[in-house]
């Protein structure tokens, strides 16, 4: 028995170093998304005062963040499986590859965003929370959603001409570069938006505005949602009528996230917004391994290096592991980052100690979660037939959103409400 074990571990170490290429760029790519991360959290703290001012809205923020990396994750891991198929070029013709997967992104951009502000009004309604009109977050949703998406969108096609032309592991690098680039981004863009919308208790004038803006972007989201489920071009329409379906029911998770946020604000979240800080680096980078692991196995669905099987094959459990590397290095950075920003500008924590146990606690906790839905996730997508590219990186992204949340939580409770409750 003994040695099995040292046969396996050999064998375990022996992959290890076989990826030790991939190890450094996933590295790389994690830290500079968790910086970014960071960054929008300490954005997200900042926002305080508006959300005071806009009840409901921090319900629409953690879907609004996630879509942007589910709709470009997937853009990033399409890419990636047509650089290994060969399919890849750098070209322009509306025709080629490259063009209908941005077309198609930027559709189920307007899609998504549309949804999201119909949805994020219904669940408030429906879980009692106070807050803005459908119409304000309509308007906060489209015109956030795109603002945010161009320069994801633009960051998105950028990583993944310079991992053809330089030989990168585009599976490796994009899902965290453009989680961290979607996070960094989508905040900003959404306080931005948010001053089109008049806060509760202004003037009926003002709304009349909010009114004709949530109406006339309303009907633009429609009109292209219509001309991309009808176009001309083969790929693009596949992507559209595959994606939009699995995205509305990720937006829903993350609506959902933004719920249990929403739910323990006034207990944890606002009491020590050193949490604030961390949770959108915490999310992203739960997210962004699920979706390492969800690019690697779908290029090797793809090729037919492993099979859809229901128990994974050693392959598969191989590169699971390369994420637990990953998550040692990442949930102790995360959490010591965002005290230290936290102690920089003001903001209240519960010591160094509490956010480090809550990281790694439900870091690790929701990296076993992740792999197992990436896992199942490509392989379902992949037995009937869709393409996996269109369905993992949503499907992880988002149940990791809520799953994230919920590990957050519970670590917060056990080491933060058992001594500062």
């Amino acid at each position: 028995m003994a040695g099995i074990y040292r046969r396996r571990a050999r064998r375990l170490f022996a992959y290890w170093r076989s990826e030790q290429r991939t190890l450094r760029q996933g590295f790389v790519a994690l830290l500079i998304s968790s910086g970014g991360d960071l960054l929008a959290g300490l954005a997200l703290a900042s926002m305080s005062n508006r959300l005071a001012l806009l009840p409901g809205l921090l319900v629409l923020i953690p879907a609004a963040i996630g879509m942007r990396g589910n709709i470009f994750g997937a853009l990033g891991s399409r890419l990636g499986t047509g650089i290994h198929a060969g399919l890849f070029d750098v070209s322009r013709g509306r025709r080629d590859f490259v063009p209908q997967n941005v077309y198609a992104s930027f559709v189920l951009t307007l899609a998504t965003s549309l949804f999201l502000g119909v949805i994020a009004r219904i669940a408030s309604a429906a879980f009692g929370y106070r807050s803005i009109s459908v119409w304000d977050f309509v308007v906060i949703s489209i015109l956030g959603g795109v603002l945010g998406s161009l320069v994801v969108g633009s960051a998105t096609v950028a990583v993944s001409i310079l991992s053809y032309r330089r030989g990168w592991d585009l599976d490796s690098v994009s899902a965290p570069l453009v989680t961290a680039i979607g996070d960094t981004c989508t905040l900003p863009a959404l306080w931005a938006a948010s001053f089109l919308v008049i806060r509760p208790g202004a003037g009926s004038g003002s709304h009349v505005v909010t009114l004709v803006v949530g109406i006339l972007a309303g009907g633009a989201c429609l009109v292209a949602i219509t001309r991309g489920l009808l176009t001309d071009l083969p790929l693009a329409r596949r992507i559209i009528r595959e994606s939009m379906v699995v995205l509305f029911v990720a937006g829903s998770i993350d609506i959902l996230a933004g719920t249990a946020i929403e739910s323990r604000a006034q207990d944890f979240f606002l009491r020590f917004p050193a949490l604030l800080v961390l949770l959108p680096a915490f999310l992203e980078d739960t997210g962004a391994l699920g979706g390492i692991l969800s690019s690697r196995l779908s290029s090797k669905l793809h090729m037919g290096v492993i099979e859809p099987r229901r128990l994974p094959q050693p392959l598969a459990f191989l590169d699971a592991s390369l994420n637990f590397l990953f998550a040692i290095s990442v949930f102790t950075l995360v959490a010591l980052s965002a005290q230290v920003i936290s102690v920089a500008t003001g903001q209240r924590s519960p010591g160094v100690l509490d956010m480090l146990l809550v990281s790694l606690f439900a870091g690790f906790l929701a990296t076993i979660i992740s792999s197992a839905i990436a896992y199942y996730g490509a392989v379902a997508s992949y037995r009937f037939g869709w393409d996996p590219d269109n369905f993992g990186i949503p499907l992880v992204t988002s149940m990791m959103d809520l799953a994230g949340t919920l590990c957050l939580i519970l670590g917060t409770v056990l080491f933060v409400g058992a001594v500062h409750g």
